[in-house]
């Protein structure tokens, strides 16, 4: 990548007398899909309100393209865990949501989504409601309605965390083609390590709060994937890693955090 599209500084942020994150540095290049995993309540949603602007850093820097966020100008779509799909709206008009809320009238919001219905397996689903719909189906509209808007990049909170294994694995499988086809920046926040491996270029591993990065992996499957990838030794090989520093709270050394995967998990701690 040249050069880095965001990058968190030494990020600190506490509620109250709870730290929250500690000195969090991290950085995600152009077209780079970059996941973090943690433990449940280390902090990994807290780092993308930091991004949306609902809460403010204690301390530290996020700079989008070289510039202070808040200077920046810059715009995420976020995905949430849950769809978030209004039922009283029909699909194609929970889609373009976003879109009118930017101030684009409901016509021209229709014209720019209704290419993509097919895209995103969703033809001749334009005028259901949501009920209407599965559950996979319903976050391949949440998906459409956040990429629609065309924004900077993508913020991904745990989206298919509320599906069943199946869906969830389909969902995953379609995600990392639409993301080979349209190189969407994006940042994904997951509690499931062998989605982030199956997605990601790279995976940052968060210690339980208050949270630090504590090794950074660098996924060296080849693209475009597909499922049977997670069975090779590379695959296995990271999951475990990454499982194991979760499990007992092991750090990378500073001279290792940022190597390739081959060397830091040559270099167990």
């Amino acid at each position: 990548m040249n050069g880095h599209r965001l990058e968190l500084r030494d990020i600190t942020k506490s509620f109250g007398t709870m730290p929250v994150l500690d000195n969090v540095s991290l950085t995600i290049g152009d077209g780079e899909f970059v996941s973090i995993v943690g433990p449940s309540g280390a902090g990994k949603s807290t780092i993308l309100r930091l991004l949306s602007g609902s809460e403010r850093s204690d301390t530290g820097n996020i700079l989008f393209d070289g510039h202070p966020l808040d200077e920046s100008g810059a715009s995420f779509a976020f995905m949430p865990q849950r769809d978030a799909l209004m039922p009283w709206r029909r699909i194609i008009d929970n889609t373009t949501l976003g879109l009118e809320v930017k101030g684009m009238s409901r016509r021209q919001a229709r014209e720019r989504v209704a290419p993509l219905f097919e895209q995103f397996g969703l033809a001749g689903f334009e005028h259901h409601y949501p009920a209407q719909l599965s559950g996979g189906m319903r976050q391949r509209a949440a998906l459409l309605r956040t990429v629609v808007q065309r924004q900077d990049m993508l913020l991904l909170d745990e989206p298919f965390g509320a599906l069943d294994a199946l869906t969830r694995t389909q969902l995953q499988e379609w995600l990392q083609e639409m993301w080979a086809g349209h190189r969407w920046t994006a940042l994904l926040i997951t509690h499931d390590v062998r989605e982030a491996v199956f997605l990601s270029d790279r995976i940052y591993v968060l210690s339980p709060r208050p949270a630090g990065i504590i090794a950074e992996f660098q996924v060296p499957l080849p693209r475009p994937r597909r499922l049977a990838d997670l069975g090779t030794a590379d695959a296995r090989a990271i999951e475990t890693d990454i499982l194991e520093r979760l499990l007992h709270g092991q750090a990378a050394r500073p001279d290792n955090l940022t190597r390739p995967f081959e060397r830091t998990t040559k270099c167990p701690v």
